[in-house]
């Protein structure tokens, strides 16, 4: 019987240096996409697939993320004798009380499989969701109650099958990107990926989205991977020897993501959601608008 998906690897500890200067001293975790910030929505995704345990793996000048989901008895209190309760019940509710969260800190940028492997202790030999913090997915395009994450999780606790989500992008933008090939004879089955590839390379042009459900084996791989691109240890490396021993599949996205590790990705982020804002919304296309006009 497989064992089931109840924890998700956050690697929160990378520098932010394509928001910089925003990110000087502000986590780009932290950055808020209209008025909640980017890891909420984050873990909120994760909660909503049934996970019940977050794992960041952080870095010494993030505190503000553990803080964010914390208690803070002060500005709780000050916002009860102000009366301002459905503020209150907006920031009591950011952590749900069944929801576990732990961090271990990666101690050196060895790059997104090194921060997994920091992990292995609290993953433990349980398989678990890889969810990266860049990558947003456009909740008012689908349902995450029974799309994307939550459907890769089910997937995998009813086959054992590891997951990885994917999105078509122009062939002259895979270099950006960790690709995956596919089975000639299936749409899902993965047969290839590779890192970051020159268009004459890529086996596909399906981009790894920042998504995953893998076994625990890939935590034993990933301690004898060599360095690859960008002189780093890959998450994909350690995938495309998983796939030697397993069958994997790629999950189509349904929607649309927004790279928001990207200021043009986190614009349009910000943008999406300030018009679908249930409060806001009609405000902000007003403006909008009119800044238009007068642009």
């Amino acid at each position: 019987m497989n064992k089931k998906i109840d924890t998700a690897v956050i690697p929160v500890a990378g520098l932010g240096t394509r928001m910089l200067p925003a990110t000087k001293a502000i986590p780009k975790e932290m950055l808020p996409v209209v008025d909640i910030p980017l890891i909420q929505y984050i873990v909120e995704e994760c909660y909503a697939a049934g996970i019940r345990n977050i794992i960041f793996v952080t870095h010494s000048s993030k505190n503000a993320i553990e803080d964010h989901f914390d208690l803070s008895f002060e500005l709780e209190t000050t916002l009860e004798k102000r009366v301002k309760r459905q503020i209150l019940s907006e920031i009591q509710t950011i952590k749900p009380q069944d929801l576990t969260i732990m961090s271990v800190r990666q101690g050196h940028a060895k790059g997104l499989g090194h921060a997994i492997l920091c992990a292995k202790n609290l993953v433990k030999n349980n398989p678990f969701a890889v969810v990266l913090p860049d990558v947003l997915i456009n909740k008012y395009n689908c349902d995450l109650l029974k799309e994307n994450l939550s459907e890769m999780v089910s997937l995998y606790n009813a086959k054992g099958i590891p997951q990885i989500m994917v999105e078509p992008v122009e062939y002259s933008e895979v270099e950006k990107y960790g690709i995956v090939g596919l089975n000639n004879n299936s749409n899902c089955i993965v047969n290839d990926l590779i890192e970051k590839p020159p268009v004459d390379k890529a086996p596909s042009n399906l981009s790894i989205v920042g998504r995953y459900i893998l076994p625990a084996e890939i935590l034993n791989i990933l301690e004898h991977t060599p360095v690859g691109a960008g002189d780093e240890i890959q998450l994909t490396d350690a995938i495309k020897v998983l796939l030697t021993t397993h069958e994997i599949h790629a999950y189509k996205l349904i929607g649309n993501s927004f790279d928001c590790g990207d200021k043009a990705g986190y614009f349009a982020a910000n943008i999406e959601y300030a018009l679908k804002h249930p409060s806001l919304g009609n405000k902000f296309k007003n403006a909008l608008q009119n800044s238009l006009k007068n642009s």
